[in-house]
């Protein structure tokens, strides 16, 4: 009698995603908006987690989301993530579009709780939150736009070159053979951590589409404006990653099979 796995199905995946997401944006963002600056309007801030602690927050998502549903979906929660692993040859092409729709979705769902947390807590919760941006992605010194007055082109090179080291991480820690699949999440959410540290006083720190997406449908028209920047490029900055990694540390032929073609057995 052989050995059988039962390949979770679409559904199941996509699912996984959409909580993943979910849990990523609501504990970052949701980090961002409720504990950055409390009590609000203290300039001494004793209490609140500052930049660190939302670099935390986000870090420890990933990691929890990935050990949680990463067996099931794969643990990408991030658009570009998804499209730097297809063009790494880890991911079919033909799944994104659901991944994608999945994540985005994973994450308005979350930014929508935290609104409905603000509204029935605060008065004038949500002008309050969207007079400081929302937690969104911006560059430039406006108000809406970066918090240490960056402009676009600091934000497009850090966007492109931060996604594709994430990007080249995760390849690296999931390898099927190289790898160390018990800690992949832990050195995942690390560096997720690390890359918001050096990100969020340049433009708030995306690496993300899906959780700009997020913040940027409550934050006003500033932060939609200016959301194309934080779709574009660390898309284009996850392709780099998917490429460079395939060309570099996968001799042709060598390539691991995609997540869910390795749970058939």
């Amino acid at each position: 009698m052989s050995d059988t796995t039962t390949q979770p199905s679409t559904g199941t995946r996509l699912v996984a995603e959409a909580l993943g997401t979910f849990l990523l944006v609501f504990g970052g963002v949701g980090t961002a908006l409720f504990a950055a600056t409390f009590p609000a309007g203290s300039e001494g801030n004793p209490l609140g987690v500052g930049f660190v602690g939302v670099a935390l927050a986000f870090g420890l998502t990933v990691v929890v989301g990935a050990y949680a549903w990463g067996p099931i979906s794969g643990g990408h929660f991030n658009p570009a993530i998804t499209l730097g692993l297809a063009a790494a040859g880890r991911f079919a092409w033909k799944d994104t579009i659901g991944y994608i729709i999945a994540q985005i979705v994973g994450g308005a769902l979350a930014t929508t709780v935290i609104v409905l947390i603000g509204l029935f807590g605060v008065d004038n919760w949500l002008a309050n939150a969207q007079d400081g941006g929302f937690a969104s992605n911006g560059y430039g010194d406006g108000d809406f736009g970066s918090p240490g007055g960056f402009g676009l082109g600091a934000a497009i090179v850090a966007e492109i070159v931060l996604t594709a080291f994430f990007v080249l991480v995760i390849l690296g820690v999931t390898h099927a053979t190289r790898g160390t699949a018990a800690l992949a999440p832990l050195a995942i959410g690390l560096t997720l951590t690390l890359i918001h540290l050096v990100l969020i006083p340049i433009d708030n720190a995306s690496v993300n589409p899906a959780r700009s997406i997020a913040a940027a449908i409550y934050g006003g028209p500033a932060p939609l404006s200016q959301l194309w920047v934080f779709i574009v490029f660390p898309i284009v900055g996850g392709l780099i990653a998917g490429l460079l990694h395939r060309a570099l540390f996968e001799p042709k032929g060598s390539l691991p099979p995609a997540p869910e073609e390795a749970r058939v057995k």
